[in-house]
């Protein structure tokens, strides 16, 4: 069985800046693709960043410029900086990955908990 585990969320001022972290865990033969994405209630899950694994990042429009995603392969895991936040950014953050189990030659896509991120203004 593989999971995410994410954390770093927290409350913070507008302007300040935050890292989420997120590692993977069990039997993994490869990850692909990592990426974030966050969701407010009564909204539905929005892509933030992914970045695969050789290094390729893609952003959302909305945290271009400001946000930084990057990854260890070697832990299993990835990274989101986040600075200069605004109030919209409060959202409850989840990790996503598509790992190759070493039991199986099929990808699974798999996601976090999520950790709930809150900028006052």
């Amino acid at each position: 069985q593989v999971q995410l585990v994410e954390s770093g969320g927290g409350l913070v001022q507008a302007g300040e800046s935050l890292r989420l972290s997120c590692a993977a865990s069990g039997s993994i033969f490869s990850i692909n693709v990592m990426g974030w994405y966050r969701q407010v209630p009564g909204k539905q899950r929005e892509f933030v960043a992914r970045i695969i694994s050789g290094g390729s990042t893609d952003y959302a429009d909305s945290v271009k410029g400001r946000f930084t995603i990057s990854r260890d392969n070697a832990k299993n895991a990835v990274y989101l900086q986040m600075n200069s936040l605004k109030p919209e950014d409060t959202a409850v953050y989840y990790c996503n990955a598509d790992i190759r189990p070493k039991s199986s030659y099929r990808n699974l896509n798999v996601w976090g908990q999520g950790t709930q991120v809150t900028v006052s203004s």
